[in-house]
């Protein structure tokens, strides 16, 4: 046996010492490779045959036939901007009213919506005192035959939380220890399935751009705003309380974008940066709830 050919059997896991001595004809080769090829096929490791252990909601995505592309010209959401200007809510850390934050942003989360073809959102705008304006945004949601609803609101913390401290020479209160976003739901929205399938998807696209949910509203210390963690991936709460997602006819969530009590994350909810990143998240959101949901259909 020539050189080469040692060197090819060797390569394919033979072992020609055996052989060595023996006379190779063609017959004798024919019998020596097929030996070899049994002997290497007990060798071979039989490969697994598994399926990946997806996630439910990918295996159930993967089962049901594709959804019809977004009809965005027929898709309306509402942008519900908290509290009013009679009613200003929580106050941040350098005494600046909530409902100025509320409104910014949900100004441009309008704008950018817009742009994106969703024509008909609508930015929700009440007034007067603040339980009375509950009832009113309820009811004037309620009459725009709405796909969904976005209640828009900047975080604060119970009073027993805050500390003092002077700002520009006044002074001031805030709280350091808590920040991030927050997505609520009520299970007593009519609409339950699709207001918690927003939240998440919501809390997703928000998580993917790198930014934190709150954490505390598990923790006894917040006393009465202690609320159950349903989503602990994305952080969506179960507030079944709230007026504005209890009693409005359509799937709804209400987002606290932010702590402005905290003193940094103030500075970063008063960027444009960090309302880019909050505005394209809800886009994100809209369009993939969109693809998900059937659009009502409005005339004129």
């Amino acid at each position: 046996m020539t050189t080469a050919m040692t060197k090819k059997f060797q390569r394919v896991g033979g072992k020609l010492g055996l052989f060595a001595a023996r006379r190779w004809s063609l017959h004798h080769g024919h019998r020596i490779l097929a030996a070899l090829m049994v002997a290497l096929s007990s060798l071979i490791m039989p490969v697994a045959v598994f399926t990946p252990a997806w996630p439910e909601e990918i295996r159930q995505a993967r089962r049901e036939p594709q959804p019809s592309k977004c009809d965005r010209s027929q898709f309306r959401v509402i942008l519900d901007v908290g509290h009013t200007a009679d009613a200003l809510g929580a106050n941040s850390a350098r005494n600046v009213p909530e409902y100025y934050f509320n409104y910014r942003l949900a100004a441009q989360m309008e704008r950018i919506l817009i742009e994106d073809g969703f024509d008909k959102t609508v930015l929700l705008v009440a007034g007067g005192r603040a339980r009375p304006s509950l009832f009113d945004r309820v009811a004037r949601a309620n009459g725009l035959s709405a796909n969904l609803l976005v209640s828009i609101h900047h975080d604060s913390v119970p009073d027993s939380l805050l500390e003092s401290w002077e700002f520009e020479g006044k002074k001031s209160h805030f709280s350091d220890r808590f920040s991030g976003h927050s997505i609520f739901v009520s299970y007593e929205n009519s609409h339950r399935d699709g207001s918690v399938l927003f939240g998440r998807l919501l809390g997703k696209e928000l998580k993917d751009r790198g930014l934190q949910f709150a954490r505390q509203y598990t923790q006894p210390i917040m006393g009465r705003y202690q609320h159950k963690l349903i989503d602990p991936d994305v952080g969506v709460y179960r507030y079944d309380q709230l007026v504005v997602l209890r009693a409005t006819r359509m799937p709804a969530v209400l987002f606290e974008a932010g702590s402005i009590i905290n003193r940094e994350e103030e500075l970063q909810m008063n960027s444009g940066e960090r309302r880019d990143l909050i505005s394209a998240s809800l886009t994100a959101a809209v369009e993939m709830f969109c693809n998900r949901r059937r659009p009502n259909r409005f005339r004129g």
